[in-house]
C-alpha cells in the first residue's frame, strides 16, 4: 500500500552541510548498479521541504512523493527525480520502476527506449529478482506488468504463468505494430524488413499454439528484435518433478526451427510421461523447455565461441532462476544440447554457477573442459551420442572431444535397434541433424535420461548402461 508523506518539519539548513549529503546521495547514486536497494530515506534531509534552500541547489532536489509500506518493516524506499534515472542501473532502477506512478513510468519508458534492453543486457541475480518480486505490493506489479511487459517476461526469477503473461502480451503489441505500420505504407526496402520481422514473430505465435490433446505451452522468454530468441515450455515447469533443457545448435533461427523445436520438445514430454507410467510411476511429472535462448552461428560465425559464451550466459540465468523459484522443492534438471549448443552448455557446467542432475550431448563439436568431472553435473551423467556420417563428431573443434573415452561421459547408441525393454524398433540417426526423431533410439535414450533412468540407457552395444535401474 503506498501511503503520501507528510512535509516534514525542519530547520533551514547551511549550505555546506546540505552539499556534504548531497555528495553522498550522489555517490550512492553513482554505485546504484550494484546488489542492494537504493532509495531516499524518509528523513532524509534531502526529502526535507526545499522551500528554503537556494535557488542552485534547489535544482538537485530529489523530491520524493511517495513511500512504499512494507508489512516486514523492511527499509522504505522514495520515488527520485525522473531526470536521475538514467543514472540508475540494476536493482536500484527496478525499485524505482515499482515507485513510480505509471503514468510516468509508461512516459519514461516511452522516451528512453533502451532501458529495457540496457537492464535485460545486465540482468540481475534471479534470486534477487525473486526476492525483489515477492515483497511488491500486489498494485505495483500489476502496474509493472501493464507498463513494461518487455521487461517483466524477461526476468528469471520471477514467477512464470505472470512471465508468460507478459511476453504474449508483448509479442501480440508487437505484431499489432508491426501490421499496421505496413497498412500505412512504407518504403519498398522497409516493406520487405518489415514483413519478414512480421514473419518471425508469428512464427513464435504459431509455435504457443498447443494441439488438441497436448499439454500446455508457456512462453518464458522472449526477444522480438530480429533474429530473435525465446523459451517455450511444455508442461508445467513451476511443479514438474523432472525438467529437461533442449538447447539447438547452428543454423537454428526463431523464424526457421521455433515451432518445429517446440514439437520436439513436447514429442520428448511425451516420451517421459510414457516411460514414467511403464515404469510404474504415473503420479510423477514431466516439463520441457524449447530453448532458443541465444543467438546460433552460421558459417562465417561459427569459428568463434562468442555466441556459445552468451548462449552459457543466458541458459546459466534460466536454471539459476528456475532454482530460485522451486525453493524446497526442486525437480530433477537435464539439459539435452545439440551441435554447437553442446558446446555452449558445457561452458555453462563448467564454470560451475549451478548444477544439474544429468547432461545429454549429440553431434557435439567439442568442450573447453578437458573432461567429465569437470562439469557441474551429478553423479556422473553425462552421456554422449554421435551418429553414423555426421561430419561434426569427434573433430574437437572448440577443445577435447566429448565421445573419447578419455573424456570420461557414458556413450549412448543412436544407431538404431531393438529396445532392450519393449522390443519395439527403433530409428538410426545419421548426420548431424537426425538426433531428435521420433521413434529413433536417440529419442529414446534421451527420455530416460531426463526422468533419471540413465542406467536403462542402450549402450554402442546393444546393451542397458547399468544392470536394473538406479
Amino acid at each position: 500500500m503506498v501511503t503520501r508523506v507528510p512535509r516534514p518539519r525542519h530547520r533551514r539548513l547551511e549550505v555546506p552541510a546540505l552539499l556534504l549529503e548531497l555528495t553522498a546521495l550522489a555517490l550512492s547514486l553513482s554505485l546504484g548498479g550494484g546488489s542492494g536497494a537504493f532509495g531516499v530515506p524518509e528523513n532524509s534531509i534531502v526529502a526535507a521541504g526545499i522551500a528554503d534552500l537556494p535557488g542552485p541547489v534547489r535544482q538537485l532536489d530529489i523530491a520524493p512523493i511517495t513511500v512504499p509500506s512494507f508489512a516486514d518493516g523492511g527499509a522504505r524506499l522514495s520515488p527520485v527525480n525522473i531526470e536521475l534515472l538514467p543514472s540508475l542501473g540494476g536493482r536500484a532502477l527496478l525499485d524505482q520502476f515499482g515507485l513510480l506512478p505509471q503514468s510516468v513510468l509508461s512516459a519514461y519508458v516511452k522516451d528512453h527506449p533502451k532501458v529495457i534492453a540496457k537492464l535485460l543486457a545486465a540482468p540481475i541475480a534471479p534470486g534477487e529478482i525473486s526476492n525483489w518480486w515477492q515483497g511488491m505490493d500486489p498494485a505495483a506489479r500489476e502496474k509493472l506488468l501493464a507498463t513494461t511487459p518487455e521487461l517483466i517476461g524477461n526476468l528469471d526469477g520471477l514467477p512464470y504463468g505472470t512471465r508468460d503473461l507478459a511476453n504474449r502480451t508483448y509479442l501480440g503489441d508487437t505484431i499489432r505494430a508491426l501490421e499496421m505500420q505496413l497498412q500505412s505504407g512504407v518504403g519498398r526496402g522497409m516493406n520487405v524488413e518489415v514483413t519478414n520481422h512480421l514473419h518471425m514473430l508469428t512464427q513464435i505465435e504459431n509455435a504457443l499454439t498447443a494441439r488438441k490433446g497436448e499439454p500446455t505451452r508457456t512462453l518464458v522468454s522472449l526477444d522480438t528484435v530480429s533474429p530473435g530468441r525465446a523459451a517455450i515450455v511444455i508442461g508445467d515447469i513451476a511443479s514438474a518433478d523432472y525438467v529437461s533443457y533442449l538447447i539447438p545448435g547452428m543454423f537454428f533461427t526463431i523464424d526457421g526451427q521455433v515451432d518445429d523445436w517446440a514439437n520436439t520438445a513436447t514429442t520428448l514430454y511425451d516420451d517421459q510421461t510414457s516411460w514414467l507410467n511403464r515404469l510404474g510411476e504415473s503420479s510423477r511429472t514431466v516439463a520441457t523447455v524449447a530453448w532458443i535462448g541465444y543467438q546460433t552461428p552460421h558459417l562465417l560465425n561459427v569459428g568463434s565461441l562468442t555466441l556459445a559464451d552468451e548462449g552459457a550466459s543466458n541458459l546459466t540465468r534460466a536454471i539459476e532462476g528456475l532454482q530460485a523459484l522451486r525453493g524446497d522443492n526442486q525437480p530433477y534438471i537435464s539439459v539435452m544440447a545439440h551441435s554447437y549448443g553442446s558446446t555452449a552448455a558445457m561452458i555453462a557446467l563448467q564454470r560451475g554457477d549451478f548444477e544439474i542432475d544429468a547432461l545429454a550431448v549429440v553431434g557435439s563439436p567439442g568442450s573447453s573442459a578437458q573432461n567429465a568431472s569437470s562439469l557441474a553435473v551429478r553423479d556422473h551423467n553425462i552421456y554422449v551420442g554421435e551418429a553414423g556420417w555426421d561430419p561434426v563428431v569427434n573433430s574437437a573443434f572448440y577443445g577435447s572431444d566429448p565421445g573419447a573415452a578419455s573424456y570420461g561421459a557414458h556413450r549412448m547408441s543412436v544407431a538404431g535397434g531393438v529396445d532392450a525393454i519393449t522390443n519395439a524398433v527403433l530409428g538410426a540417426s545419421y548426420g548431424h541433424n537426425e538426433y531428435f526423431q521420433p521413434g529413433s533410439e536417440s529419442m529414446r535414450n534421451l527420455a530416460l535420461i531426463g526422468i533419471g533412468e540413465g542406467g536403462l540407457v542402450m549402450n554402442d552395444s546393444g546393451s542397458m548402461i547399468a544392470a536394473g535401474r538406479r
